[in-house]
């Protein structure tokens, strides 16, 4: 009997130390998976700032320095821009940048539904910081680079529907799972996005991205055609998503392995 209940009290001693390792080693865990999400927050908001601050940046900088940006360098700029910064934080956050970006993963479940509401938000701070320093720099010069549907509301609306679906097309067949890393990826983005610019800024802007041109209206551009940047962006995503599943079927194991991060 003595010997049964010492073998108990060890089985409940061994219990208990096992239960508390296990609790020990789940808090560790979730502290390292909350500490990770800062991380990839941090690296969306910080992506996003620079890439509004140049793409906006160039349309005011051409105002306030009497064209001293021309048209060329101020579509090219952003596209160098993104670039690098899949070089820096490609493997951290996945570079998205762009809320349509991430929403185009979602839906092809190569990114957790989670996680979206937090990258949209760390997406648009940084466009509205990016914005509100231009705006502290150098005022509303230049509509703060807004993006204009110069070429009308619907026509504007077409082609940033249009450009958005060209450009998550390549971003999906370039991608890593939910991630814009290595060579391939970086290039090809960056590649189409001056490519883009350079055709059709004179439309709508060429922005493809509903957070670069939500930031300067946020802060004072007063314009009013903000939800074609929403709508058009947002249409193209959805488009790309389904061509992407014509060309390359769904998504592999390994691509949702990816998406948990």
């Amino acid at each position: 009997m003595a010997d049964r209940t010492v073998g108990s009290q060890g089985s409940r001693v061994a219990g208990g130390q096992l239960a508390d390792g296990n609790a020990r080693g789940n808090f560790s865990t979730d502290v390292a998976d909350r500490s990770q999400e800062w991380r990839r927050l941090l690296a969306e908001l910080v992506g996003t700032f620079a890439l509004t601050f140049v793409a906006a940046g160039g349309a005011v900088l051409g105002v306030a320095f009497a064209g001293s940006v021309g048209r060329v360098a101020a579509v090219v700029a952003p596209a160098l821009l993104v670039m690098a910064m899949i070089y820096t934080v490609g493997d951290v956050s996945g570079a998205h940048f762009n809320p349509a970006v991430t929403l185009a993963f979602a839906v092809r479940r190569d990114f957790p539904w989670g996680r979206v509401p937090g990258y949209w938000a760390a997406q648009v701070a940084g466009a509205v910081i990016a914005a509100g320093l231009l705006r502290a720099m150098f005022g509303t010069v230049g509509h703060l680079g807004a993006t204009l549907p110069h070429g009308g509301a619907v026509r504007s609306l077409v082609m940033e529907a249009l450009l958005t679906w060209l450009l998550v097309t390549v971003i999906l067949g370039t991608a890593e799972g939910h991630k814009l890393v290595g060579h391939n990826a970086a290039i090809a983005s960056g590649g189409y996005i001056a490519l883009a610019g350079l055709f059709a800024s004179p439309v709508s802007g060429a922005s493809m991205n509903p957070a670069r041109s939500l930031g300067p209206d946020v802060v004072g551009a007063g314009i009013s055609s903000y939800w074609i940047y929403l709508v058009g962006p947002g249409v193209g995503a959805l488009a790309a998503v389904a061509l992407a599943a014509g060309l390359h079927g769904g998504p592999s194991s390994a691509e949702r392995r990816a998406a948990q991060g």
